[in-house]
């Protein structure tokens, strides 16, 4: 537990007035790594407030997220519109470290509590747009002759994909690892093709069972199915 021990002096050396602090992301979790940073947020009552800082503290790589209880909801509101909130998982998910007046308990509740009812649905307008990006997409790789382009698509294709598959399940979305776990967590059986599709197709091996394009399409099928022909946008 040396990492929360780490955690719990820097707040206190740092932040002697914090209102509350959490400790959060992979170091929490079995996909922690030795690359693996301090995500950290802390609630003051005001200035320095807001701001966000990455620095190296006692050998380990931190990521501090500095904000008031006013910056928190700014944060928590913008993210939700994205369908995508970092912050609540944070809070949600992470260790309380402090908790000066219950403030801590009381975003930790909200958070788990949104996190819980998922997300605002994606308009017919932007799952029509998403779509149709997709298919357009998959035309392009299944009529890709160049393997270094073909990387490039099957790593779009991958993305899109996967956002598209949460989106149609009402799921949170994610960058980077998180979109990788949102998808696990949501459909790891879909995850799975899509990942080892992605992966094959990208290294020629194309004739292996679950063609990556396969499961894109299905993909697409369930999201209303492939859109190109008769889309107009003004």
């Amino acid at each position: 537990m040396d990492h929360v021990r780490i955690a719990e002096e820097l707040v206190r050396d740092r932040f002697p007035a914090a209102r509350a602090a959490f400790l959060a992301g992979s170091v929490l979790t079995y996909h922690r790594t030795r690359m693996s940073d301090l995500d950290i947020v802390v609630l003051l009552t005001g200035p320095p407030a807001p701001f966000r800082e990455s620095l190296i503290h006692d050998g380990w790589p931190v990521e501090l997220f500095v904000q008031t209880e006013a910056d928190w909801r700014l944060f928590a509101e913008r993210e939700t519109a994205a369908r995508r909130s970092p912050l609540l998982a944070m809070c949600a998910e992470g260790l309380l470290l402090t908790d000066a007046d219950g403030l801590g308990a009381a975003l930790q509740a909200e958070s788990r509590e949104r996190l819980a009812a998922g997300p605002p649905p994606a308009s017919a307008t932007e799952m029509e747009d998403r779509r149709y990006a997709l298919t357009d997409t998959l035309d392009d790789l299944r009529g890709c002759t160049d393997p270094l382009e073909r990387t490039y698509l099957v790593a779009h294709l991958l993305e899109r994909a996967s956002e598209l598959a949460l989106l149609t399940g009402g799921h949170w979305l994610g960058g980077g690892k998180w979109l990788s776990r949102r998808l696990a967590a949501a459909d790891p059986e879909l995850h799975g093709r899509l990942t080892t599709g992605a992966a094959a197709e990208m290294s020629g091996r194309t004739d292996e069972e679950g063609h990556f394009a396969d499961v894109v399409n299905e993909v697409l099928k369930s999201a209303g199915g492939p859109r190109w022909a008769g889309y107009h946008r003004r």
